[in-house]
């Protein structure tokens, strides 16, 4: 049988995720390319997710989101960005914000149509878009001053009449940039121009350092009515298995994404949902302490690398540490991440994995840093051994 699988997803194997962690635990090695924590969340959260098991809450929730959790969002969002979403029809529960990621774009894309992303980009964008018989424009960032940006003037030109939607990823993984005032403006200002849909991936709002702060690209002028915002709670509360997300967006793009989500899943998690509406309410002075505890942790594992011979680039948000590799004598990424555990017993992720121009990220490797701190000294250590 010639291969059973559609052409437009022929492209996408296995992840590189899946494929260098089975590369970690077949080798012994020290995981630090999957962005998940090795310690818990909230204490206090986990238990309200085993009462809400142990109470009944097992059956399916409704298919926009347990109530509970519809309110707590629409609080937080109005508490922290100053925007106003109304709980019953501006509000949707996801399956993780890859669920409502890939739910926008098959909802708001034709096919033929064009999806702009910020290469390097998450996999699922791509995955997504494909999906949808949609085309990935691909607009590069790159380091300036030490921390990647994109050129206006390549932004603009990446806009054409068969553009849909701008998928924006702030603060982003894998770069760690979070983006400026000013280029989100530059950003809502071709959205309204060229009557765009803004399709904004923020699971790392809360984890930005150094006083860095998340700006939504909802709250700027005439952007609330044309942006798709999505988060989850397992980057906020280190429960990345929980796979709870939302979208907040005005209610028609609302009842398009739920009109896909509802076959996709329909609906899921019910005590996870009580529980991560718990944890909005009552949990971000714990969110606020891992903040300030990852930003330790990155600092931790930037001096490592440089030590060990690394040019490191330092972010601003996510759990996430670019560094090139070229110092140390090194120019393919993804061949060196394969040989990692041979050569230093550490795993991690080759950025050029994340672009539609692989040679612009081939010299970038990808090191997580939401680890415990003896989990970090110990692969520094290990990582001195390319030096050597």
């Amino acid at each position: 049988m010639s291969d059973p699988l559609v052409s437009r997803m022929r492209q996408f194997g296995t992840t590189i995720f899946a494929e260098m962690s089975a590369l970690a635990v077949r080798t012994g090695s020290i995981n630090l390319g999957q962005g998940f924590p090795d310690t818990d969340g909230p204490p206090a959260m986990l238990e309200r997710a085993v009462e809400a098991i142990r109470s009944g809450a097992n059956q399916y929730p409704p298919g926009p989101g347990v109530p509970e959790l519809r309110q707590a969002v629409a609080e937080h969002r109005r508490r922290h960005y100053d925007l106003a979403y109304d709980p019953d029809g501006e509000v949707l529960v996801t399956v993780g914000a890859t669920e409502a990621i890939a739910a926008s774009v098959l909802a708001l894309c034709e096919p033929g149509d064009e999806v702009i992303a910020f290469e390097p980009y998450y996999d699922s964008y791509a995955a997504s878009i494909a999906l949808a018989g949609a085309r990935l424009v691909a607009v590069t960032l790159r380091p300036v001053q030490g921390r990647f940006t994109f050129d206006p003037d390549e932004l603009r030109a990446a806009v054409t009449p068969r553009t849909r939607a701008i998928l924006v990823n702030s603060p982003h993984n894998p770069t760690g940039t979070v983006f400026t005032a000013e280029e989100l403006g530059l950003i809502a200002e071709l959205c309204q121009e060229r009557d765009l849909v803004a399709i904004t991936d923020e699971v790392y709002e809360h984890l930005t350092f150094d006083g860095v702060e998340h700006i939504p690209m909802a709250t700027l002028p005439g952007m609330r009515e044309r942006t798709v915002m999505i988060a989850s709670a397992g980057k906020t509360f280190s429960v990345t298995g929980w796979k709870t997300g939302w979208v907040c967006a005005p209610p028609e793009l609302v009842r398009a994404v739920q009109t896909v989500k509802q076959f996709l899943t329909f609906t899921a998690n019910g005590p996870w949902q009580l529980a991560v509406a718990y944890g909005l309410r009552e949990e971000l002075d714990w969110v606020a302490d891992l903040r300030a505890g990852l930003e330790g942790k990155r600092d931790r594992l930037m001096s490592g690398l440089a030590a060990a011979g690394f040019e490191v680039l330092k972010p601003a948000g996510t759990y996430f540490v670019q560094t090139d590799i070229r110092p140390l004598g090194f120019t393919d990424g993804l061949e060196l991440t394969r040989r990692l555990p041979e050569l230093a017993g550490v795993v991690a992720i080759p950025t050029q994995v994340f672009y539609d121009h692989p040679d612009r990220g081939r010299h970038f490797v990808r090191f997580a840093f939401c680890k415990k701190d003896e989990v970090i000294d110990e692969a520094v250590t290990r990582l001195k051994r390319l030096g050597a």
